[in-house]
């Protein structure tokens, strides 16, 4: 058996791209691709591989830019208000629209709200004509043979129609750059196939598809190939003998048992590199065969999306003789501390939003496999090579991923978890266009230090007070004493205890849980605060609970390690339960308010939020789901 490649080197991400360069110039693959004539009705998007020239000048001939008469502008000049100037139509005056072709020796139209009707055949006019008035003048837009558009110009639809106005219908664009995708993995399923235990939708082809696609290239992807070593230099052989312009083979890249991409591109070709000092996405391989560029993309979504940004992207522009894209860049404070390995380039995807009229980024998940973050991200934090990271306040410099007017309409809410903050999220849309609500899960107390640091606009909390039998009020008075802060419920929420179908532990309460693997929330968050509660209640030790430190960030996430049988009981929400099709102990109806603080009660998006929580059909749809109330939504807490 071949002995199996782990990496040959770390390089850092300038050198790896100048490595590529270099490849692909001694293969003669570093030029744009050559071009290739389309209809014009098809070449929206293209990439222009000559200068087009103006086959007709436009207008190809002196014509009437307004509605009236034609005249000789030499003709006119005793024409005076006080004395009108009869002219003769058909021999001295022209009827003509607009667009019409100037008469033999016209070269003046008289708009025809100044003309009076003498008679049938005679009209008058009171001033002078000056040459070329009202005249569009031929060539006066294009002349013909003239440069109408360069070389490397991406088509929009205004370009189209000047090249039909000068006479082309066709143009010679770029050739699409080809890439052919390979998938790999044998717990991978194509995306019809519903998967089972142990398997996985492969969607990283239908990312990076689309990627190419959107940056003007072409895509196909061959069938999974799974993980056998054989097999997959049959794949790439395959793939080489079709000569596309780039070859991605997805996964089986790092150093595990079945990752041979690198066997299999230095059997055919040659390895030019493996291991990148890039976080997420370390272990890319860069390889050469036949003179194509093959690319080995590593296997987690986040990291294979940010391969496509850095690698892909500019390549496929490359050719289409486009530069790397750009986007704007702003710079956001921190609103946590980011521990970045020193020798790499970090790629940190966060949620913007702008608060006292500061932008703030909150970093998302950070696991490489987290592919919410990729669809949540406002944008991409650059933590360069040799920095250990950033404090938390500190700058980051940001590519944006969406505009950055959307961005400040953006009302971010940090806190607990619930799910329903999405279906309120709808209903803000609906009701407010352009307006987003932003959710970041840090638990009750985590979005209530968000509030007093300045880091969110409200945050969302369900803590349990035990000396007062009361819900938030007595934490919204401990951590933010000195600034006014509204609670404004949200939804009643029954709490209690999530268990695999049939209960067979029997579990019925807290008492119960002895012997049981417990899944935990953690510290910090309202849920676990109330079961520290239960817990003392039952004069019960955290330490007497088989998990009590293991934790997850989500009621859903509780729910769905119960249901993967990692654990045997974990306390949450009823609709999570309902959610993962497991059995539920209610234990009690607890309030999920949202602290907001006085100042922005009145700002517009904060006006609108309200407004959308109060309303009947939000109301309705929240106290139609499983597990929660709505009488009391929308009702503000009197602090006392």
């Amino acid at each position: 058996m071949t002995k199996r490649r782990v990496y040959l080197e770390d390089i850092p991400l300038d050198e790896a791209r100048a490595m590529l360069q270099a490849a692909l110039a001694r293969a003669g693959k570093a030029s744009p691709l050559p071009g290739e004539p389309i209809p014009l009705d098809e070449a929206l998007g293209r990439v222009t591989a000559a200068p087009v020239q103006a086959k007709l000048s436009s207008p190809h001939f002196h014509c009437a830019a307004m509605d009236g008469y034609a005249v000789s502008a030499a003709a006119t000049v005793s024409a005076r208000e006080t004395r009108a100037l009869p002219l003769r139509l058909g021999a001295d005056a022209f009827p003509v629209n607009t667009g019409d072709p100037l008469p033999a020796e016209t070269n003046a139209v008289i708009m025809i709200e100044n003309v009076n009707q003498a008679d049938a055949s005679t009209i008058l006019i009171y001033a002078a004509a000056a040459p070329w008035q009202h005249v569009r003048l031929m060539g006066e837009d294009m002349v013909a043979t003239e440069t109408v558009l360069q070389i490397n110009h991406q088509l929009r639809p205004v370009d189209l129609g000047a090249l039909a106005g000068c006479g082309q219908q066709q143009v010679t664009v770029r050739r699409k750059p080809r890439v052919l995708i390979i998938p790999t993995g044998g717990e991978l399923v194509p995306i019809a196939q519903q998967p089972k235990r142990g398997q996985l939708i492969e969607y990283n082809s239908l990312i990076l598809s689309s990627q190419i696609r959107d940056a003007g290239g072409e895509a196909s992807v061959s069938a999974i190939v799974p993980d056998d070593e054989a097999a997959l230099r049959a794949a790439l052989a395959d793939a080489v003998a079709s000569k596309p312009d780039l070859i991605l083979i997805l996964s089986g890249s790092s150093a595990g048992s079945h990752d041979f991409s690198a066997n299999a591109i230095g059997t055919l070709g040659e390895v030019l590199a493996h291991g990148i000092a890039v976080r997420p996405g370390h272990p890319v391989i860069i390889g050469l065969a036949a003179g194509i560029p093959i690319i080995g993309v590593p296997g987690y979504p986040v990291s294979a999306t940010l391969t496509g940004e850095l690698f892909i992207i500019p390549l496929v522009r490359q050719w289409l003789g486009l530069a790397a894209p750009e986007t704007a860049v702003v710079a956001a404070l921190s609103t946590q501390k980011i521990a970045s390995p020193i020798g790499d380039d970090d790629y940190v995807r966060v949620a913007l939003a702008e608060i006292d009229g500061r932008l703030q980024a909150t970093p998302l998940q950070r696991g490489a496999g987290v592919i919410t973050s990729l669809v949540e991200a406002d944008g991409l934090a650059h933590i360069p090579r040799f920095h250990e990271g950033v404090d938390r306040g500190g700058t980051l410099k940001v590519s944006l991923y969406r505009a950055l007017s959307l961005v400040k309409r953006t009302l971010l809410i940090m806190g607990s978890h619930d799910p329903m903050l999405d279906l309120l999220a709808t209903h803000l849309r609906r009701h407010t266009a352009g307006q987003r609500l932003v959710s970041v899960n840090v638990g009750s107390l985590g979005g209530l230090i968000a509030l007093r640091r300045g880091e969110a606009h409200l945050a969302g909390c369900h803590l349990f007070h035990p000396q007062t039998e009361s819900y938030n009020l007595p934490y919204v008075q401990r951590y933010m004493p000195n600034e006014p802060v509204a609670l404004v419920t949200f939804a009643r929420r029954e709490q209690g205890l999530i268990l695999p179908t049939g209960n067979p532990k029997g579990i019925t309460s807290v008492a119960d849980l002895s012997g049981a693997r417990f899944i935990n929330r953690q510290r910090g968050a309202g849920t676990r605060v109330l079961f520290d509660h239960l817990l003392a209640q039952h004069r019960i030790s955290p330490a007497e609970i088989a998990g009590y430190g293991r934790e997850e960030y989500t009621h859903l996430a509780v729910a769905a390690a119960v249901a993967d049988g990692i654990g045997d009981c974990g306390m949450g929400l009823r609709a999570a339960a309902e959610a993962m099709g497991l059995d539920f102990i209610g234990l009690t109806w607890e309030r999920f308010d949202l602290a907001i603080p006085q100042r922005y009660l009145e700002t517009e998006a904060v006006e609108a939020l309200l407004d959308a929580l109060r309303g009947e059909a939000f109301k309705r749809e929240l106290g139609a789901q499983s597990g929660y109330r709505s009488d009391a939504t929308g009702r503000v807490i009197p602090r006392r």
